[in-house]
C-alpha cells in the first residue's frame, strides 16, 4: 500500500492551520529499540508534512507524541510517568494535543487504563497505524473527540511514508517486521504482530536513496533479520539481500539487526566474508549458556549450536567481533545455569554485551512460570556477569592500542578538543584533530584507553 493514496492529506493540513493560530510546533520522544527510533522518523516525517515544525521540549509544543515500548515494566512505567507529566501543560494549553502510539498500546489493558486514568489523551494508535495520524489530527480537530485506534494486528505494509532522519549519515532501514518466534518471556510477536518482509525492489529503492544522499552507514533492522524472506512473492533470504545491497556503489558501510541464532547461518558468515562493506561485528543474542534455560526461553538452539556458528565465525573472518543480550535471572534460573552463561561469556569474548534482569511481561508464557530465586541473588549475578565482561572488553581495547582505524565521525567527544566516531568493529574512538570531520571516515591512531572507549589522534596520512 502506498502513503500517498492512502490519505486526503491536503484537507487535514488546511484544518490543521486553521485550528492552530500560530505555526505549530510538535514534539515527538520514541522509547526503546531501533526499529522504534526508526518508527519515531517517520511520524515526524508526517508531521512535517503536515505543516508542523519540530520542538525538542513538550513545553510549549502544540503536538506531543509517545511512541511507546512494551518489552519491560520499567519502560511502560516511564511511558505512564511522562504522560501524567503533561497534564498541566494541557490545562494551560487546551489547544494541545497528546498521543500515544506504538507497541504499549497494541494491548487492550493499556488502551483501557489511558482512557480510564488519561482522560486528557487525545489520540492513540498502534505501531502499524502512522499513515493514518494525519486522519487522527484531521478527525480530533474536526470532532473535537478523543480519536482512539483499537489494538489490532494489520498485515499490510505502507511503503513511501515520509520520514525526518535523526542524522545526516547514519540511517536505519527496515527490511521486515514483527516476529514469529514466540520467545516465552517476549511480548513482541502479540504486539507488532507476525512477521512481514518488505520486497527487495522497495529496500534497494530506499537503499540506492540513501547512499545518493550521502548516508555513510546504513544498518538494516528486524526483529528478527534472518528469517528475511519468507512469504514474498519471490523469495530472497536474508544472506542474498545483504549481499546486493553490498555490491551497490558507494563509500558506505552495512550493518545489521538483529539476527536470531537459529537462523543464523554459516552462508551469512561467508557473505559478511566476502563483502568489504558489511562491518565484520556480529550482534547474536544468546540469552544464556544453559540448554535448559533456553529451552524455557522457547529459542529453538542450545549452546553447542551457538558457538558452532561462532567459531566458524572466528575462523572465517578473524578480525570479526561479537555483542550479545542476555538475561540474568529467568524463571528457574539456577547458580549453575547461570555459571554455565558465563562459560560462555569467556569463550566468546563479547566486546559489547547487553544484560539484563529477567522483567515479567503479562501475557507472555514466562509470566506464569515460578520463580522462586531472590532479587538480591539476581543482581548479585549480573554484577559478576558485568565484571567479567568489563574485564575482556579493556584487555580487548587495551590490544587496539597502535593499530590505524577507520573511523566514521559522530560528533563532539566528552573532552574539549576531541572528536567521537565508531570503528568497523562497533567501538568507539575519541580523538584530537583540528577540524571538525563530522559525518566523515577518518583514519585515526589508537594511543590508549579509557575502559573500553579508545583514545588516539587523526592520522596524518589518510589513505589505507
Amino acid at each position: 500500500m502506498d502513503y500517498q493514496n492512502f490519505v486526503e492529506q491536503d484537507r487535514v493540513i488546511d484544518a490543521i492551520a486553521n485550528y492552530y493560530e500560530t505555526p505549530p510546533l510538535a514534539y515527538m520522544h520514541s522509547f526503546g529499540c531501533q526499529q522504534n527510533v526508526n518508527d519515531g522518523e517517520k511520524i515526524k516525517g508526517v508531521l512535517v508534512q503536515l505543516g508542523y515544525g519540530l520542538t525538542d521540549r513538550a513545553e510549549g509544543a502544540d503536538l506531543v507524541i509517545f511512541n511507546t515500548c512494551a518489552v519491560r515494566e520499567h519502560a511502560e512505567q516511564r511511558v505512564f510517568g511522562n504522560i501524567g507529566a503533561l497534564k498541566n501543560l494541557k490545562v494551560a494549553n487546551p489547544k494541545m494535543m497528546i498521543a500515544v502510539c506504538g507497541c504499549m498500546v497494541q494491548q487492550k489493558t493499556v488502551v483501557d487504563k489511558i482512557k480510564q486514568s488519561y482522560p486528557y489523551v487525545d489520540i492513540v494508535f498502534g505501531v502499524n497505524g502512522i499513515d493514518q495520524l494525519p486522519h487522527m489530527i484531521g478527525e480530533r480537530i474536526r470532532t473535537r473527540k478523543k480519536v482512539i485506534m483499537e489494538p489490532a494486528e494489520r498485515t499490510e505494509l505502507v511503503e513511501n511514508l515520509p520520514i525526518h532522519r535523526d542524522s545526516s549519515f547514519k540511517a536505519w532501514l527496515p527490511i521486515m517486521y514483527g516476529c514469529d518466534n514466540f520467545c516465552s518471556y517476549c511480548i513482541v510477536p502479540f504486539v507488532r504482530g507476525r512477521e512481514r518482509s518488505r520486497s527487495a525492489e522497495n529496500i534497494l529503492a530506499e537503499f540506492r536513496a540513501l547512499i545518493q544522499s550521502g548516508y555513510k552507514e546504513i544498518t538494516l533492522l528486524g526483529q528478527n533479520v534472518n528469517s528475511y524472506g519468507k512469504g514474498l512473492d519471490h523469495p530472497m533470504d536474508f544472506a542474498d539481500l545483504l549481499a546486493m545491497l553490498a555490491e551497490e556503489p558507494g563509500d558506505f558501510r552495512l550493518r545489521f539487526m538483529t539476527s536470531h541464532p537459529k537462523d543464523a547461518s554459516r552462508k551469512l558468515i561467508d557473505t559478511i566474508a566476502t563483502h568489504d562493506k558489511i562491518c565484520n561485528n556480529l550482534h547474536l543474542p544468546v540469552q544464556s549458556g544453559s540448554d535448559s534455560i533456553l529451552a524455557q526461553m522457547n529459542r529453538k538452539y542450545n549452546v553447542t549450536e551457538y558457538l558452532s556458528l561462532i567459531r566458524y565465525a572466528k575462523e572465517r573472518i578473524p578480525e570479526m567481533t561479537f555483542s550479545s543480550d542476555i538475561i540474568v535471572g529467568f524463571p528457574g534460573e539456577t547458580e549453575e545455569d547461570f555459571e554455565k552463561t558465563l562459560e560462555l561469556v569467556r569463550e566468546v569474548g563479547y566486546v559489547q554485551l547487553f544484560t539484563f534482569i529477567y522483567s515479567k511481561r503479562t501475557g507472555t508464557k514466562a509470566a506464569m512460570m515460578p520463580d522462586s530465586t531472590p532479587y538480591s541473588a539476581k543482581t548479585a549475578r549480573i554484577s559478576k556477569l558485568l565484571n567479567l565482561h568489563e574485564e575482556f572488553a579493556v584487555n580487548f581495547a587495551e590490544k587496539m592500542v597502535g593499530r590505524k582505524v577507520r573511523v566514521l565521525v559522530d560528533g563532539l567527544g566528552k573532552i574539549e578538543g576531541t572528536w567521537s566516531g565508531r570503528l568497523e568493529n562497533n567501538l568507539v574512538a575519541e580523538f584530537s584533530a583540528p577540524e571538525n570531520h563530522t559525518g566523515k571516515f577518518v583514519w585515526v591512531n589508537i594511543t590508549g584507553h579509557r575502559g573500553i572507549l579508545l583514545t588516539g589522534s587523526i592520522a596524518e596520512e589518510q589513505g589505507e
